[in-house]
């Protein structure tokens, strides 16, 4: 069977990465290559700026590196902006990314993504973390 092809919010990488959260079975499955993700650079740069306001420079350098390094980690280059989440215009950048590389889902807790579910073209699939772990486990 195929892995899932994912995208991650930046928010939903971000609660993960602490080995304290909850959520922390996330970033434990995609170090454990449970699940491919895919990101552009704009979603890189991103996690790094996200990430370093959270923790630190250093500590987003470093999780940024260990995601290029992984075989399950697919960088892909977007062509096209399809624009399609007029309420958060930065959130595209993920549906972009979503639909270039043929995701299954985006991961995502936030409500501005919602507005995906009224497009019937192109098709995009969003699974909140609850939706997430049903699908991976």
């Amino acid at each position: 069977m195929n892995k899932l092809k994912i995208i991650l919010d930046t928010n939903v990488l971000l609660v993960s990465i602490s080995s304290k959260s909850q959520y922390h079975w996330i970033f434990q499955s995609l170090l454990n290559n449970f699940f491919d993700l895919y990101i552009s650079n704009e979603i890189l740069m991103e996690y790094e700026e996200i990430i370093g306001r959270k923790f630190s420079p250093a500590v987003a350098k470093n999780i940024t590196r260990a995601l290029l390094a992984l075989p399950n980690v697919q960088q892909t280059t977007v062509y096209y902006k399809w624009d399609l989440i007029k309420a958060d215009s930065d959130d595209n950048k993920f549906v972009d990314c979503a639909i270039t590389a043929g995701a299954d889902y985006i991961v995502t807790q936030d409500k501005h993504f919602n507005i995906l579910k009224t497009v019937d073209f192109p098709s995009v699939t969003i699974a909140n973390i609850h939706q997430f772990k049903l699908l991976i486990s």
